[in-house]
C-alpha cells in the first residue's frame, strides 16, 4: 500500500517567493490542497497536469479524499501551520501519515513584529472556527496581554462588542489587516471604537489591558442589583457558594440557572468555573435588564439569557446541561423539573437550596419518583435567618 505523505507549506496571504527548492518540490507533484485564497495565489506556479483539493469545513470530508487517494499530497496554508493551523489536525487524525512542514511567520507573530512588541508576552487564542469559551476564559481571569485569531463570524468588531456587552472596556486593541499583502493595514483602537469598526480580512489582533481590573470571587449580594422591592430575592453569597462547590462544576460544561433572577448564580458559575457555558432563565422581562447590568458590573462575558416561561421556552437549539441550578420555580417544581428532565444529561447534576420543609418535600418526592439519587446535603443557616437546605441530586437514566 502507498504511504500517504504530506508536505505542508505555510505562506503569506500574497503571492509568495518560495524558494528555490520548494519550487522544486512543487513543480514534481500532482496533489495539491488549500484554501480558495491560497489556490489564487499559487496557481500560477502549478504543473499543467495538478489536481486541486479545495479544504473546506467539515475539514474530515478533505481527510477522506487523501486517504482514499494516497500518495505525496501538497497543502498550502498560512503562516505556521503547526500555530492553531491545519496541520495540527491532520498529525492527529492521520497518525500513519508522513508529514512534514514549511513554516512561514504566522500572523500574530508578523503583528508582533510591525508593532515591535514583544509578543511573547501575550497569551494566544484563537477563535478560528471555535466557540467563544476561550475568549471568555482569559477576560474573566483578566489577563493582561492576549493574541486573538479571529475568523469571517467573530471578527475584531464582533469580539469587541461582546466585551462591551460585559463592561470591559479596559483594553486597547491592536488589528493587523491583511498582514503581508499589498494592502496591508495595521490599526490601534479603543473596545469602543473597534466595536463600530469593520475590517478586511484575513486580521487579527492584540489585547492589551490599559488598567486593572480585579477579578472578584465569593461576591457579597448586596453588591448585586436585585428586583425593586424584592431586595431578599438572591441567593446569598455563602449558599451561592457551597451549592456551587458542592456541584462540582469543575467536571460540568453545560450550566442551566432556571428562575435566575439577578443573575447572581449564573455569574458566580461563571466567574469560578470559566469553561462553563452559562444559561439564564428568568420569567420576569425586566429581570433581564437587571442580569445584563450585573454582568456589566463584574464583567463576565459568555452568559446567555432566556426570558419567558421556562416550560415555554423554545431550548432545542440550546447545548443540553449537565448541571442545572433550580433557583425559582412558581409554585410549578414538578412541571418545571420535568421539563428540565428532559434535556439534562444522564449523571447530570440538580441542585436546588429549600426554604421550607415544604418544598424540601416536593423537591425530594420528584427526584424519588424520577431515578435520581441525593449525593449531598446540608443545612446552613446565615446570621439570624431561617436555615437554607442545600441539596444536590444526580441524574440516572
Amino acid at each position: 500500500m502507498q504511504t500517504l505523505k504530506l508536505s505542508i507549506i505555510g505562506m503569506p496571504d500574497k503571492i509568495p517567493n518560495f524558494s528555490l527548492g520548494l519550487l522544486q518540490i512543487i513543480s514534481k507533484e500532482v496533489n495539491f490542497a488549500g484554501g480558495k485564497r491560497h489556490y489564487n495565489l499559487v496557481k500560477e506556479i502549478l504543473p499543467s497536469n495538478y489536481n486541486w483539493e479545495f479544504i473546506k469545513i467539515p475539514i474530515s470530508e478533505f481527510m477522506a479524499t487523501i486517504e482514499a487517494k494516497p500518495g505525496h499530497w501538497i497543502i498550502f496554508a498560512s503562516g505556521d501551520p503547526l500555530f492553531f493551523g491545519i496541520a495540527n489536525t491532520l498529525n492527529r487524525e492521520l497518525p500513519n501519515a508522513k508529514i512534514l512542514i514549511y513554516p512561514n511567520k504566522n500572523s500574530l507573530q508578523m503583528l508582533g513584529h510591525k508593532l515591535l512588541v514583544n509578543y511573547g508576552e501575550y497569551q494566544m487564542v484563537t477563535l478560528t472556527g471555535r466557540p467563544w469559551k476561550a475568549l471568555d476564559k482569559v477576560l474573566i481571569n483578566r489577563v493582561t496581554h492576549l493574541g486573538i485569531l479571529t475568523d469571517l463570524n467573530k471578527t475584531p468588531k464582533a469580539i469587541a462588542q461582546r466585551m462591551l456587552d460585559a463592561g470591559i472596556t479596559n483594553y486597547t486593541m491592536q488589528v493587523g489587516e491583511c498582514l503581508g499583502a499589498n494592502d496591508e493595514c495595521i490599526y490601534n483602537l479603543s473596545i469602543e471604537t473597534a466595536s463600530k469598526t469593520n475590517f478586511k480580512t484575513p486580521n487579527c489582533l492584540f489585547l492589551k489591558q490599559t488598567e486593572t481590573s480585579f477579578l472578584q470571587k465569593g461576591i457579597n449580594e448586596t453588591y448585586f442589583e436585585t428586583l425593586a422591592g424584592r431586595p431578599n430575592m438572591i441567593t446569598k453569597m455563602p449558599f451561592r457558594i457551597a451549592t456551587l462547590s458542592y456541584m462540582n462544576l469543575h467536571n460540568k460544561t453545560v450550566f442551566w440557572d432556571i428562575g435566575a433572577c439577578s443573575g447572581s448564580v449564573s455569574i458566580e458559575a461563571k466567574l469560578n468555573y470559566p469553561h462553563l457555558t452559562v444559561i439564564s432563565f428568568e420569567i420576569r422581562p425586566e429581570c433581564i435588564g437587571i442580569i445584563n447590568r450585573n454582568i456589566k458590573k463584574f464583567k463576565v462575558p459568555g452568559i446567555e439569557t432566556k426570558t419567558g416561561d421556562f416550560i415555554d421556552v423554545d431550548k432545542s437549539s440550546l447545548p443540553k446541561p449537565d448541571a442545572i441550578f433550580l433557583g425559582g420555580y412558581g409554585g410549578k417544581m414538578n412541571e418545571i423539573l420535568n421539563n428540565a428532565n428532559l434535556f439534562l444529561e444522564n449523571k447530570g447534576i440538580l441542585a436546588f437550596n429549600s426554604v421550607s420543609k415544604k418544598s424540601t418535600a416536593l423537591f425530594i418526592n420528584w427526584i424519588t419518583q424520577n431515578s435520581y439519587s441525593i449525593i449531598h446535603k446540608a443545612i446552613l443557616t446565615l446570621d439570624e435567618n431561617n436555615p437554607i437546605q442545600i441539596l444536590i441530586a444526580e441524574k440516572h437514566m
